[in-house]
């Protein structure tokens, strides 16, 4: 059974020193996870999912179908980092952990939840089509029957277009994952310079969060934040020499925390 207080990040070695040595946890852009006609699909369905509940109990719901129909038609970027609540999954070695070559890191969700506000928000991904049961129905809702002012209404529109960075199709609900999620229109909230990755083929945005400014503002440290460490199945890495980079870079409390896969996720030589 899934424990819901951990959530695991699977990457690999070249993004754990990053997380661990430099502590930085990169978001990246989630136009490589989700096609941005995903997002949208997610908030038209919601405004659909809004207008059938107001129209239900009698109301106008002409204004909000309106302020949807505006919104979808804006530009944006959205970044996030992906976590799932699965430990040692063979599908997320397979298609996040560097196909079994890498390294889940599990982190405490409290701690997590914690670092994330302002533009940043950590959110459960919502596998279903119909959205009717989303929170956001009712948020969008109360603010029609309010008559809520226009600044409320662009606070719940910038946390339903984070909700709809969290929106995948029902087929990946296996994945049970959540993601931590800068809002898509809220970037000037957020102190951080965007960084690029330049490759052969591309030029890649993100966007690198201190991990250990974010961590001391909440009056914790690295190894609080990390619960475990899980070397991949396939992975020819030395459980003594990860620990010996822990010790050699300030992080001995995790040192004890490495464990190898119990997955049997493995591969026959060529």
């Amino acid at each position: 059974m899934a424990r819901k207080d951990i959530l695991y990040h699977y990457t690999d070695f070249q993004a754990v020193d990053g997380i661990l040595r430099c502590a930085q946890l990169r978001v990246n852009n989630v136009l490589r996870m989700n096609d941005s006609g995903e997002m949208r699909h997610f908030m038209n369905r919601l405004c659909a999912a809004i207008a059938a509940r107001l129209e239900s109990e009698g109301r106008d719901a002409r204004a909000m179908r309106e302020l949807f129909q505006e919104e979808v038609q804006k530009e944006y970027s959205a970044f996030a980092a992906c976590f799932s609540f699965h430990r040692d999954d063979a599908a997320q070695w397979e298609r996040y952990g560097n196909r079994g070559w890498g390294v889940c890191i599990a982190f405490r969700r409290r701690y997590l939840q914690q670092l994330a506000k302002g533009a940043l928000s950590l959110q459960t991904v919502f596998y279903q089509d119909d959205v009717a049961g989303h929170p956001m129905v009712e948020v969008f809702c109360d603010l029609a029957r309010q008559g809520a002012d226009s600044e409320a209404v662009r606070r719940a529109m910038r946390d339903a277009w984070a909700c709809s960075v969290a929106f995948k199709h029902p087929s990946f609900s296996s994945e049970c994952e959540t993601r931590l999620v800068v809002s898509p229109f809220e970037k000037d909230g957020l102190a951080v310079q965007p960084c690029y990755h330049v490759t052969k083929e591309r030029i890649k945005k993100y966007y690198p969060l201190d991990l250990l400014a974010m961590c001391r503002e909440i009056g914790i440290g690295m190894e609080d934040l990390v619960e475990e460490l899980i070397v991949g199945p396939d992975s020819t890495q030395s459980v003594a020499i990860f620990q010996d980079y822990l010790r050699d870079n300030g992080l001995a409390g995790l040192v004890d925390r490495v464990s190898l896969s119990d997955c049997p996720l493995r591969r026959l030589s060529n």
